[in-house]
């Protein structure tokens, strides 16, 4: 499919398809809770499923605008993570944990799909889907991982710990917006109309007036647990068997050039990197969404 020049969507693809709504139950330790993700319906009959999963303390809009050119090839489902946008939080941080993630993860493979799936993820979500990807019998037939690998040093995480986890309040989602675009300048040169959609998706309306972030600030217990170390999982990432597509800002200080560069010495490993953006690219623009969707195409069974 052609692309539109600068950062418009692939031609023929501004649709005016919007996502349904859905919910599921997790368990933890504490008992159920409801999670939500977003169920965009494919143009065809019996599509591949896609599962879209976002950042640390992002939420399942982010992908909307991929998800809604996407929808010709399949149907895609976002989940906002547990204590994430529409999602319930959970009553005890210290249960906010990748074994808790991979449950719920689980839970929803089996709820949205009848056989393998497709997986997105950015971040966090990208080592979610590592984490799934290296299972016995995993349900992941191809990955794609948003800037992030198997080795993750200390630094990136001390910077993402400065903000993670904070709890502003602002008057109005014009004051939203600005934090958002200082927090995540390094998402790249998004449009006036992607930052205030990611605003608008953000925000979590408070009982006396004004926003603060859809987030449950005691998703970041683990950035003040403890002295904060480099995350090895090169264990993990050598079991990955499944085709791999890594996404790379040109910028980023968390999926570091060395370690990128080894991650696609494995033949089934693909590496793509964006210029002008760092960590994470933000998956808006015609250029980004068209290499995730062309590796889609060469890839297909």
């Amino acid at each position: 499919m052609a692309l539109a020049r600068g950062r418009g969507l692939p031609i023929g693809t501004q649709k005016s398809v919007e996502p349904r709504e859905r919910q599921y139950l997790g368990l933890s330790a504490a008992g159920f809770h409801r999670n939500c993700y977003w169920e965009w319906d494919s143009t065809l009959s019996n599509a591949p499923v896609l599962v879209a999963v976002h950042g640390l303390t992002r939420n399942a809009r982010d992908f909307d605008t991929i998800a809604r050119v996407l929808t010709d090839r399949f149907r895609v489902v976002c989940p906002d993570v547990v204590g994430r946008g529409k999602s319930d939080r959970l009553p005890d941080g210290a249960l906010y944990s990748y074994p808790q993630y991979l449950a719920d993860a689980a839970a929803l493979i089996a709820r949205v799909a009848t056989g393998p799936v497709d997986w997105l993820g950015t971040s966090m979500g990208g080592l979610v889907g590592m984490m799934l990807a290296a299972q016995p019998l995993t349900p992941i037939r191809r990955l794609i991982v948003n800037d992030v690998g198997p080795f993750v040093p200390r630094e990136s995480l001390e910077r993402i710990g400065t903000y993670a986890g904070a709890d502003p309040r602002f008057h109005d989602l014009a004051g939203l917006e600005a934090y958002l675009r200082r927090v995540y300048a390094d998402f790249g040169n998004l449009s006036d109309a992607d930052w205030a959609h990611m605003a608008r998706h953000s925000a979590c309306p408070l009982p006396d007036g004004g926003f603060g972030l859809a987030y449950d600030p005691a998703i970041a217990g683990a950035f003040k647990a403890g002295p904060i170390a480099d995350v090895d999982l090169w264990p993990i990432w050598d079991r990955i068997q499944c085709p791999v597509l890594v996404l790379r800002g040109a910028r980023s200080d968390l999926l570091l050039p060395g370690t990128a560069a080894r991650m696609a010495s494995k033949a089934n490993v693909t590496l793509v990197e964006f210029p002008d953006c760092g960590h994470a690219p933000a998956l808006m623009d015609a250029v980004q969404i068209g290499a995730v969707r062309d590796w889609l195409d060469r890839t297909a069974a």
